[in-house]
């Protein structure tokens, strides 16, 4: 690389990244030239001009509209209607070509460019890392998968003209979890439609603040304010730290696969995704395994009407499928030597991305990539948060008691979702709070009856005698609720930090495990659930702080190395 190149100390800082990569100028022609139709900045997007995501022309789902309002007024909403535009998260993948352009200093600048940011979180702090006993700490990504329809190549995908420069939705939501050791990858993805509660999120570039909602959509969360209050909500929902987030847009999908030459995907019959009333992605294919890409890739990713039993939950299971899939296909593609290829690949994954500003420069986005790289495809596990569907939201699910926090407290504690942690592996402990306790006389807590948590009668009067146990201790001001909140695990939740302390205050006088404490905007002030696991006694069992580490089933964990996994057809789709 020639020195004339170089102008002021940020610029050989940035010649110095280029070649700690290994990047030179062989994607140049003389003189260093960008290659043709490659030249220009991008720069960020504003997030509010960006238009909402697409209902095709032949929608899944009839193109009937998503929950929630667009800018011009709501959608209309047909009967039962739902919009099914299911966008893959290709970020994860992303990171992996990032590593293996060989590009020179021009090219690394012309990359940065075009690099997308936004702020990290918009709701409360989140915790810090708690390092195990070997120093190390795991690390969380949130990969959202955006309907935004910001741009021509987007519109040209489809879809309906009125959700053009609408409010994006989060439409694919996943948590990548790396272990602290670097050995192992959890994946959660959680249903677009899954009711929850959306934490207050004030957006940085207006000011506006959004109140926080009681039941909403976890797709809303992204217009409001940005991808900073979707992981505000992963956080409020699941306790588990996010470092980064990663989101691609509608075009992305189509570009990445296209730039690797297509992903195969399985399919147990011919399958024909198009019904009588014109429901349907349009995919169409025949039994076996066949690579996608274009429009077809998309068409796999959007596909309901078809798939297992034709809800979404089916859809998350075969864009799992389209994930480990495409990992495997990315792998073989980093040994690729075509420099043209490897080019398309990194400005694919760049034209698709926005990010948090921790990642800076392409240089994190290669270190990023090179964490995930250290893992096998067969210490990958994809797993989709447990759900049921709810009574009081037609078509909508909500996180399964239990069993949705089980999985969540495998990820906070980094224990391994395949069940291959090493015999000695380093544990971690809670981290114990700053804030000083109040003396029990000043801590008032509520008690509440959880002990049909495991689907038998709940113990009659349970909430009083717990309750009792407390005043005996010393707190005075600890009561009864009447109501009941079915729980298998006893846990004690409080409102705000400030009464972190006063909780674990809490716990350690009745012996419960400082994991069985969490914070929750469900709960004023501090409110203790004793679950299924204490319906007796006046001392919480010590067996039942002993936790059981094995991933649920009903998160329906898919191995990454799995390349039988084929997708079963629903009966009157196939051809």
């Amino acid at each position: 690389m020639g020195q004339n190149r170089v102008r002021g100390e940020g610029t050989r800082d940035r010649v110095r990244q280029a070649r700690e990569l290994g990047w030179d100028d062989s994607l140049y022609g003389e003189g260093g030239e960008a290659p043709k139709g490659r030249t220009g900045t991008i720069g960020r997007q504003d997030r509010h001009d960006r238009p909402a995501g697409d209902d095709t022309a032949t929608a899944e789902d009839g193109g009937g509209a998503e929950s929630g309002h667009r800018r011009g007024g709501p959608r209309r909403r047909g009967k039962g209607g739902k919009r099914r535009i299911l966008r893959w998260v290709a970020a994860v993948v992303s990171l992996l070509i990032l590593g293996t352009a060989g590009a020179g200093y021009l090219y690394y600048e012309h990359l940065n460019s075009k690099l997308k940011k936004d702020d990290l979180n918009l709701g409360g702090k989140m915790r810090e890392h708690q390092a195990n006993a070997a120093g190390q700490t795991p690390l969380n990504i949130l990969l959202i998968g955006s309907d935004a329809r910001n741009s021509k190549k987007n519109q040209e995908l489809g879809g309906a003209k009125e959700t053009f420069n609408g409010v994006p939705l989060a439409d694919v939501q996943m948590l990548v979890h790396v272990s602290a050791d670097r050995s192992n990858i959890s994946v959660i993805s959680m249903p677009r439609d899954t009711v929850l509660k959306i934490p207050e999120c004030k957006d940085p570039d207006t000011g506006k603040t959004y109140r926080a909602t009681t039941e909403a959509p976890t797709n809303e969360s992204l217009g409001r304010g940005g991808p900073g209050c979707t992981v505000a909500t992963w956080y409020e929902l699941t306790g588990i730290t996010i470092d980064h987030f990663m989101m691609i847009d509608f075009a992305g999908v189509v570009s990445m696969a296209d730039a690797i030459g297509g992903v195969p995907v399985c399919v147990e019959k011919n399958v024909y995704s198009r019904n009588k009333k014109g429901q349907g992605s349009g995919l169409k294919l025949e039994a076996g395994t066949h690579p996608v890409k274009g429009e077809q890739a998309l068409q796999w990713l959007r596909t309901r009407y078809g798939f297992d039993d034709g809800t979404d939950l089916a859809r998350t299971r075969a864009q799992h499928m389209y994930m480990n899939s495409m990992v495997r296909e990315l792998r073989k593609n980093t040994k690729l030597t075509d420099p043209a290829k490897l080019r398309n690949l990194a400005e694919a994954a760049i034209d698709a991305l926005t990010v948090d500003k921790g990642i800076n420069t392409v240089k994190d986005l290669y270190d990023l990539g090179e964490e995930l790289k250290s893992v096998p495809t067969g210490r990958i596990t994809m797993t989709t948060m447990p759900n049921f569907y709810s009574t009081r939201h037609e078509g909508k699910v909500e996180p399964q008691p239990g069993d949705a926090e089980q999985l969540f407290r495998m990820v906070r504690e980094d224990i391994p979702l395949d069940g291959k942690a090493p015999k000695k592996r380093p544990t971690t402990t809670p981290a114990v709070s700053k804030d000083p306790a109040a003396t029990p006389g000043e801590i008032a807590v509520m008690v509440q009856n959880g002990t049909g948590g495991d689907g038998q009668i709940a113990e009659k009067r349970r909430a009083t005698a717990v309750a009792g146990v407390l005043t005996g201790k010393g707190y005075a001001l600890a009561k009864a609720d009447s109501t009941t909140n079915p729980q298998k695990k006893t846990i004690i939740r409080f409102s705000n930090a400030e009464l972190e302390g006063d909780a674990q205050a809490v716990a350690k006088s009745l012996g419960i495990p400082l994991t069985s404490v969490k914070k929750s905007t469900e709960v004023s002030g501090i409110t203790l659930t004793v679950g299924a696991d204490w319906r007796r006694g006046d001392a919480y069992p010590k067996s039942a702080g002993q936790q059981d580490n094995k991933t649920p089933t009903s998160a329906k964990a898919l191995n990454g190395e799995d390349k039988t996994a084929c997708m079963p057809v629903q009966a009157g789709f196939t051809w």
